[in-house]
């Protein structure tokens, strides 16, 4: 082989190998507006946990969950007990009540209700709820009615403050059925309330903390990918996945991936992104392909 040519070989191998790829996931990113976003959420594609991706994404800065039902805002993610918190606009608390949608899970989706207390507004007397065979509210817990009945905004579902609590139901234990929905229109409702904690007074409703909490599950899904995703949070890193397989890839934030962590990374210009970071693997190769273009020049010689 002619010399110069084999210099151009050498060079052209290091460059290919020297500037690492951007991955699928270059956009992934560790906030959404104020909430933080850690596996197995992500903020878009190849972000995360790919069992997630369906529902939950980075929307205009807001952290939505999608339903069959609707999408919601995820307003809190508590990481340590795995707990979404999400907001209906269209369900009622005490300073604004109205006529809501229903509500629904999809069933292959990785949640589910958490101790939520559902209360169910505006209700027609002949509802399957007040079946005196098989009554599906609790009635010992009548005093959440009375106390959401006497809030002004009762007003907007047509009843009086204080009305009798007759067509109230604290739905308890919450049963969305094999439709996985707590279908309004079928249980004669007018609307709904979802009740996440009591605050510190049970008794004054405008003091309550209104919401629904839901509990997400991954640890089935793959435990090298769990154990792989720490190690790269830990060193900054953002958890995704790439390739037909779904592979892990730790993505840092100058968007090179990498398939362990972000620690060791040195630097690498590129024309179109500025100075990024090289992993331990391209300094390597890079070093093996010089050694050898070294040897190739020296017997050429």
């Amino acid at each position: 082989m002619d010399r110069n040519l084999s210099i151009c070989a050498i060079f052209l191998a290091i460059s290919c190998f020297s500037f690492p790829q951007r991955s699928d996931g270059a956009a992934c990113r560790d906030l959404c507006g104020n909430v933080p976003v850690k596996f197995p959420f992500g903020t878009g594609p190849g972000c995360g946990d790919p069992r997630f991706q369906t529902y939950v994404r980075c929307v205009n800065q807001k952290l939505m969950l999608t339903t069959h039902s609707g999408t919601y805002q995820i307003t809190s993610v508590d990481y340590d007990n795995h707990v979404i918190l999400i907001a209906d606009p269209l369900m009622s608390t005490c300073t604004s009540m109205q006529n809501s949608g229903s509500f629904g899970l999809d069933w292959s989706a990785p949640f589910k209700i958490h101790n939520d207390v559902f209360v169910l507004l505006g209700c027609s007397s002949s509802s399957s709820l007040f079946d005196a065979q098989k009554p599906l509210c609790d009635t010992g817990s009548s005093h959440i009615c009375s106390s959401l009945y006497s809030c002004s905004g009762i007003t907007g579902l047509g009843i009086s403050p204080n009305a009798p609590i007759s067509t109230c139901c604290v739905y308890s234990p919450i049963n969305l059925g094999p439709a996985d929905e707590l279908n309004l229109p079928k249980l004669q409702c007018s609307s709904y309330s979802s009740i996440y904690s009591f605050g510190d007074d049970p008794t004054d409703p405008k003091r309550w903390k209104y919401g629904m909490a839901l509990q997400y599950s991954y640890s089935l899904y793959n435990n090298y990918f769990t154990t792989s995703c720490n190690d790269c949070e830990q060193s900054s890193g953002v958890c995704g996945y790439t390739g037909a397989s779904n592979s892990f890839v730790c993505i840092c934030k100058n968007g090179v991936n990498t398939t362990t962590n972000c620690y060791g990374q040195g630097y690498v210009w590129s024309a179109e992104a500025g100075p990024r970071k090289w992993s331990l693997e391209h300094w390597v190769t890079t070093g093996v392909l010089l050694f050898v273009g070294s040897v190739l020049l020296l017997l050429k010689i």
